[in-house]
Order: structure tokens, then sequence, then C-alpha cells
């Protein structure tokens, strides 16, 4: 009996150094694990978990209003207000990270360019203050 070995080396990328094999055999790699490590997670935490669902667990939350009411009752949309500019306002700011850590390395269009987006976020800031955009009353 012949034990045959398949070098998976070879078999994929023809023995030659190929772009694929050099560039892109490591991102491979690393999908694979990671999907394998996504599937190990999620098979445990559900099969770990205790399964004791209650009506408190099963209901929204964090939303300023009850789930099972009347489909045409009012309701506040100031939590949703709220939501929106914080997602708005910390996208915004999330651009100042790379700016501040290159701001030495760029010219002058570059800096006056972030130094006019500070201050249009500073004054839409302003506005949504001044309009009573973040009262929570």
């Amino acid at each position: 009996m012949e034990i045959i070995i398949v070098n998976f080396s070879n078999f994929f990328f023809n023995g030659n150094e190929s772009l694929l094999k050099t560039e892109y055999l490591s991102i491979l790699i690393y999908l694979i694990v990671a999907i394998l490590l996504s599937i190990i997670i999620i098979t445990f935490s559900y099969l770990l978990v205790v399964q004791n669902p209650e009506t408190e667990k099963m209901s929204a939350y964090e939303c300023g209003f009850e789930p099972y009411e009347d489909a045409r009752q009012k309701f506040d949309v100031k939590f949703y207000l709220i939501a929106m500019l914080f997602i708005v306002f910390d996208i915004e700011t999330m651009y100042l990270i790379p700016w501040s850590v290159t701001v030495s390395k760029l010219n002058l269009l570059g800096f006056w360019s972030m130094i006019d987006f500070i201050i249009e976020l500073g004054i839409g800031f302003i506005y949504v203050w001044y309009i009573g955009g973040l009262d929570w009353d």
C-alpha cells in the first residue's frame, strides 16, 4: 500500500513563487481561522447559555416607549435624535485621530482643510446646542 502525500503548496501554486502564494496566502489563512473561530464561539455560546426567556428580557429597551402598545400611539423621537447626533459627531471626530498623527507631514492645503472641517464641526455642534437638540427634557 502506497501512501500518497499531497503537497498543497505545489497543488495550488504549481511550485512557483506566485503572487497568490506570496501575498494572499496569509490572508486566506487568516480568513479561515476567523471563520472557524467565529463558528466555535457561536456554537459554544448557544450550547452553554441557560435558555430562560422572560417577558422582561424579550421586551425592547432604551427606546423610551413600551413595545406592546397601540401602534398608532405617538412617541417621543428625542432618543432617536440624540442617537443620530451622537453617531454624526462621533464619526466626524474620528477624522481627527489620523489628522493629529500626521499633522506635521501635511502641506498647507491639508492643514487648512482640516481646520475648516473642525470649524464647521464646531458650528454644527453650537447650532444643535442652541436649538435644544441635546436637551433631554
